[in-house]
């Protein structure tokens, strides 16, 4: 019940405004992002990948509506890429980004924009070593999303893809993408999102998550099962088995702070498994639909609000 009010305060700039000026720099928001600098994101990759776990990094930020804006966050992708090239990090930790925060949501020359700037962070990544993957948004981007991806992967054909099992297009967004080469990540999906083009029901967005597993699981692409539910990632390794895939032909993701235990311990099984990590100023959006997908968090949440440690 908690799900569809949190979501909404995650658009909101008066509550925005409130939350951030109380001090929660030792509550909640520590949980989930380990710092604002490059530097605070570059130890903490540090420690996940020593733990034997891998990484993917999100400067934090979207709805990007200014330029310059746009061009700062392509800057502090190049700078955490050389950081993590210069701390021998780059070969176990890649980059996530979300193109309304490259320019995308832009008037006029919008989608060119994200394009031009996802190439650059693209060809960052190539240099160091590592890879991009493209975050998806709300349902009104997807179409973008998507069509930017295809014009990457034409010259970065490593570049990830995230599809979200709660939307109605989604299954069939898997079959276009399942091919040889291709890495989707698949979440649940977090944003708050209408009836008519995306499941409300858990139990219904359980069912299409799975029916989107099963045809990344068996086609030929490079699959990464985003998700904390046990069920999932039981059904995950089913379907690994059912398909003859080997560990390290598919990934697990999960985010940064959550069921950390879990994330050792596919790792220390075999698995390959990749944390989440985001970083930066622009925490309150992110924090927020961390909220709405695990109310039960909220109550740790208030108390941070008025701690003083």
């Amino acid at each position: 019940m908690l799900r569809q009010p949190l979501l909404m305060l995650a658009r909101s700039d008066k509550v925005k405004k409130a939350v951030t000026a109380m001090p929660v720099s030792s509550g909640i928001v520590h949980r989930y992002v380990p710092g604002e600098s490059t530097e605070s994101a570059v130890d903490a990759t540090r420690e996940l990948i020593e733990s034997g776990l891998h990484v993917t990094l999100d400067f934090l930020g979207e709805d990007t509506f200014d330029r310059e804006q746009a061009d700062a966050t392509v800057a502090a992708y190049l700078d955490l890429l050389r950081s993590l090239t210069e701390n021998g990090l780059s070969r176990n930790a890649e980059v996530s980004v979300k193109l309304s925060a490259v320019g995308q949501a832009l008037p006029d020359q919008g989608e060119k924009v994200a394009l031009d700037n996802a190439r650059s962070i693209c060809q960052a990544a190539r240099n160091a070593g590592t890879t991009v993957t493209l975050d998806m948004e709300d349902h009104t981007t997807t179409d973008s999303t998507l069509g930017i991806l295809r014009e990457l992967r034409k010259d970065f054909p490593e570049t990830g893809a995230v599809l979200q099992a709660y939307l109605h297009r989604t299954e069939a967004d898997c079959r276009d993408l399942a091919y040889e080469g291709s890495r989707v990540r698949l979440c649940k999906g977090a944003y708050n999102e209408p009836e008519s083009v995306a499941f409300q029901d858990k139990h219904e967005v359980d069912k299409a998550y799975v029916r989107a597993l099963k045809v990344l699981m068996a086609g030929q692409g490079y699959p990464m099962i985003a998700s904390h539910d046990p069920r999932m990632i039981d059904i995950a390794g089913a379907l690994a088995t059912r398909n003859g895939r080997a560990q390290g032909s598919y990934e697990y993701q999960m985010l940064y702070g959550i069921r950390p235990d879990e994330q050792r311990r596919l790792a220390e099984a075999g698995e390959k498994m990749r944390v989440y990590l985001p970083y930066g100023q622009e925490w309150y959006g992110y924090l927020m639909r961390r909220l709405a997908e695990r109310p039960s968090n909220l109550t740790f949440f208030l108390h941070s609000l008025v701690s003083k440690k």
